[in-house]
């Protein structure tokens, strides 16, 4: 595909734009940029890219996004690293073999398992579960279950890999719901997690040959810029206001996907 300079500020602005929001709301930034990507491009005249390189290209920016996210959580507190062994461990497996076997689905199948599994964070995000949306919680305190955190994250991994993304839209409800942890601790410790599954993400989509080097390029350094800026605003903002913004974003994504496969 060739990718001129037009297309290269696209891609930037967009990928400035979904990097500062996974920042801030503590999401790789997938579930945002890859309908971004996917649509906005050829709408402005631009090159459009298939479903296959599109979530190649987000893949390895939920990677570089998630890295900055980290660096700029490092400090806070809020990183509970069993918690990110143990389903990091479990997620990285899922990735690999999800971004690995999505060569095997058509671009069809992609968006329809992303329209999916979008309606399926969003209607957990908007489940009201008590006693985890605390300002100050302490890390060291924290108690969740190994074994079922382990699965959940297997389960993400897989289906998160196929559509290109890090799964953080899918970590995140579940963090809050199923094992009920504290939001902030959820926020910055997802971003970590997400990090090691993008590790596999994106050696699943290179192997499959489906990462068009130059966008990826782009849009890494938009992320490495925007993350960060976006972790600074998120920490200063109320955890009620954060968790209805990202649910209202995954909705309004999974309402997009699916009007486009109707």
């Amino acid at each position: 595909m060739d990718v001129g300079i037009y297309e290269v500020i696209i891609l930037f602005l967009i990928g400035f734009a979904g990097s500062f929001l996974s920042g801030m709301m503590g999401v790789g930034g997938a579930i945002i940029l890859y309908p971004l990507v996917l649509y906005v491009p050829p709408l402005l005249g631009a090159a459009a890219f298939t479903p296959h390189e599109v979530s190649g290209i987000t893949a390895v920016q939920v990677l570089f996004a998630t890295l900055g996210g980290i660096w700029a959580y490092r400090k806070s507190g809020y990183l509970n690293k069993r918690l990110i062994v143990v389903m990091g461990a479990a997620i990285l497996t899922g990735s690999l073999i999800g971004g690995f076997g999505s060569r095997f689905l058509d671009g069809e199948g992609i968006n329809m398992m992303y329209g999916g599994l979008a309606v399926m964070a969003a209607i957990m995000m908007l489940i009201p579960v008590k006693g985890n949306s605390g300002l100050a919680e302490d890390v060291k305190e924290v108690k969740f279950n190994a074994g079922l955190a382990a699965l959940l994250a297997l389960l993400v991994g897989a289906a998160s890999g196929i559509v290109g993304a890090g799964g953080s839209f899918l970590l995140i409800p579940i963090l809050l719901v199923v094992l009920k942890l504290p939001f902030r601790i959820v926020i910055a410790s997802s971003m970590a997690i997400t990090f090691i599954s993008s590790l596999g993400v994106t050696g699943g989509k290179l192997a499959a040959g489906q990462v068009v080097l130059l966008p990826a390029l782009v849009m890494v350094a938009a992320a490495l810029i925007a993350s960060p800026l976006g972790v600074k605003v998120g920490q200063r903002m109320r955890t009620s206001v954060l968790k209805w913004m990202l649910a209202v974003m995954i909705f309004a994504v999974a309402v997009k996907m699916g009007l486009e496969l109707l």
